[in-house]
């Protein structure tokens, strides 16, 4: 499978660098409101992508056959504050975690601090989780029903 999952990443890289997806411009074009194309591009992988979900939700089992449970993450805090720094880091770098490595494949070097700050960003949040879940109200850490115990180097049954 492993092999699969390359090759639909490298189509999905194709794609969001051929429609303009990952160009810096293009996304700070959407975020000033000075081209909309992208927010089309969004719509259209919404209207495609959800009615796939749905049946595959319906259906209960992968396309291969294997057992599908697509459950709904809990809401909370947390999810406010991290959509608005997404949201920030996002226009100010112009660039997801997707495009990162897209403009990193097209060889554009400024790609790279947007894939530093983004690495430090999930080290730092996953470093100060623990202090962070009061304070969002964030759920706790787990793993296939395993609960995370911070400061061992493995996940123990719960």
């Amino acid at each position: 499978m492993t092999v699969a999952y390359i090759a639909l990443g490298t189509i999905f890289g194709f794609i969001l660098s051929r429609s303009g997806a990952a160009d810096y411009d293009f996304i700070q074009g959407m975020f000033l409101f000075t081209n909309l194309q992208l927010y089309g591009i969004i719509g259209v992988a919404v209207v495609v992508g959800a009615p796939g979900i749905w049946l595959l939700r319906r259906r209960g089992r992968t396309l291969l056959g294997a057992p599908l449970s697509i459950e709904l993450k809990p809401l909370h805090r947390g999810n406010v504050a991290g959509s608005i720094l997404f949201g920030v880091g996002w226009s100010i770098c112009g660039m997801c975690p997707g495009p990162i490595l897209v403009n990193i494949g097209e060889g554009k070097l400024y790609a790279l601090a947007a894939l530093a700050g983004a690495l430090i960003g999930a080290g730092a949040f996953g470093s100060l989780y623990s202090r962070l879940q009061g304070v969002f109200a964030l759920p706790p850490l787990s793993h296939e029903g395993h609960e995370f115990h911070e400061g061992r180097n493995s996940f123990n049954p719960s």
